[in-house]
């Protein structure tokens, strides 16, 4: 009962108040069962990128974490091919920081700061905690790819879904041009007859 009075109460503040670049919400009726999304953060190489995430709910919180993993690829030295995130907030004391006064909100908001600045000394993948620290060019590099290939896709059909349907407007006003010029026509006959039986009025523009 605890739990999903809280559960209430917190999808209710992520609904009315949350926390910039972020969103969460349950899926269908199961209230333990919610999907985030954290949006790529500037200047960061995830810029651009939306992410998706699975957050489940324990049956005992908030005296333990939820569950959070990425379902969007992410090239990041705390997060690894299966979306598992390394952070402190989501591992109970002794080894993580986890409090049942900290909420998904937090958490949440605490994981777009990891995606901002990654701790290489507490990493999941050691290759990319290596690239991270030894060779920053070449991560930015790799890290900005995946975010194109995976997390920009959404973003590319809505642009071209907009450009055809920009071009089939320009397509039908070629079709209409014809008309176009023919009323044009029209219009300039009008003008050269009225001129003619009023001279002293105001010529046609």
């Amino acid at each position: 009962m605890q739990r999903a009075s809280r559960l209430k109460r917190e999808l209710q503040m992520l609904s009315t108040e949350p926390p910039p670049g972020i969103t969460c919400w349950q899926t269908e009726e199961r209230i333990d069962d919610l999907r985030a999304q954290i949006v790529g953060g500037v200047g960061t190489p995830y810029e651009g990128g939306l992410f998706s995430l699975e957050v489940k709910i324990p049956e005992r919180y908030p005296f333990e974490p939820p569950n959070i993993r990425f379902l969007t690829p992410i090239y990041h030295p705390n997060i690894d091919n299966s979306g598992r995130i390394c952070h402190d907030a989501l591992k109970l004391p002794p080894k993580g920081a986890w409090k049942p006064s900290l909420n998904i909100s937090t958490v949440l908001t605490s994981i777009q700061l990891l995606m901002a600045e990654p701790n290489p000394d507490d990493p999941l993948m050691a290759d990319i905690s290596s690239e991270f620290k030894y060779n920053k060019c070449l991560f930015t590099e790799k890290a900005k790819k995946w975010t194109q290939e995976h997390a920009i896709q959404t973003n590319k059909k809505k642009v071209k879904t907009i450009f055809v349907l920009d071009q089939r407007v320009v397509g039908d006003d070629k079709e209409n041009a014809p008309d176009q010029k023919l009323s044009s026509r029209k219009r300039d006959a009008l003008c050269s007859q009225q001129e003619a039986e009023e001279p002293l009025k105001r010529p046609c523009m």
